[in-house]
């Protein structure tokens, strides 16, 4: 790795720490596991629930990247995460579309003004759907260049 890619990995790692301690203290001094947190979304973090898992996560894998000096690596671990993540949500959707109980009623989302009713829920599908499919076709190429370096 060159400099400012370690110093990249280790700034999201102390932040991802940071992010854990937050999302645990939200979810259980809060009672706030729900609460939003769309600054975080590229991390994978919807909710301050997901923050104490991936808060965690992402701190050691930034730590293991850091310890085995591999940029490509955690670029990998980032693109798979997403492939899993973009997979369960497009999951999620589809069954809230098709779902009696709507945790997430039309109105509530992002994007409701543009698609009115339980459009909402087709395009985050969607979405899902396209971050899948880029997510994948990244992974590989990166699996491809890391198997390369080791």
């Amino acid at each position: 790795m060159v400099f400012l890619q370690r110093i990249f990995v280790l700034i999201f790692g102390l932040f991802s720490l940071v992010i854990f301690f937050k999302g645990f203290w939200e979810s259980t001094k809060k009672k706030n596991a729900y609460g939003e947190t769309p600054f975080l979304v590229l991390m994978g973090i919807f909710v301050w629930g997901d923050a104490v898992v991936f808060g965690l996560f992402w701190f050691f894998s930034s730590w293991l990247t850091l310890l085995l000096n591999n940029w490509i690596l955690f670029c990998l671990i980032f693109s798979v995460f997403w492939v899993v993540r973009s997979l369960g949500e497009t999951v999620f959707w589809f069954n809230q579309q098709f779902s009696s109980i709507k945790r997430y009623p039309p109105e509530t989302l992002r994007g409701y003004r543009f698609f009115k009713n339980d459009a909402i829920w087709f395009v985050y599908q969607i979405i899902c759907q396209c971050v899948t499919i880029i997510s994948l076709i990244t992974s590989l190429y990166l699996a491809k260049l890391w198997l390369k370096t080791v």
